[in-house]
């Protein structure tokens, strides 16, 4: 929560530096400008960004080979990536997990016996 706060902040602090700066050239250009007494909206409008997307080869998406091949080597990179236990950490991660599937199945197991009990206790039926 703090990381996220902290990038609100330091984006806040751009915007407010980045209104500073075209304020500041706005009061600068304003003078010069002329002697009418309301300040112009031209430069205001003249500092508008205008962002010119990059020239497309086409616009179609690739082939169904072409996406096959950067799916595998998406793949190839992510397997790079992993972190893969040693040995030893395989054995004890293996035992762990066999020690709960049997602990947990124990448990599943008496819960089932005493659901069963219960209902022949109350119907008298056997199944």
């Amino acid at each position: 929560m703090a990381n996220k706060d902290r990038n609100k902040r330091s984006v806040r602090k751009a915007r407010a530096e980045e209104r500073a700066r075209i304020e500041a050239a706005r009061t600068a250009s304003a003078p010069a400008a002329g002697s009418s007494s309301k300040p112009s909206q031209a430069p205001a409008k003249a500092e508008k960004k205008t962002e010119k997307k990059p020239a497309k080869k086409s616009d179609k998406k690739p082939g169904i080979f072409r996406r096959f091949f950067n799916y595998l080597g998406d793949v190839r990179s992510e397997m790079k990536r992993v972190v893969w236990p040693s040995k030893g950490e395989l054995k004890s991660y293996s035992v762990a997990i066999i020690a709960m599937l049997i602990v947990f199945g124990v448990i599943i197991w008496l819960v089932d016996s005493g659901i069963v009990a219960a209902l022949v206790g109350y119907t008298g039926l056997r199944g």
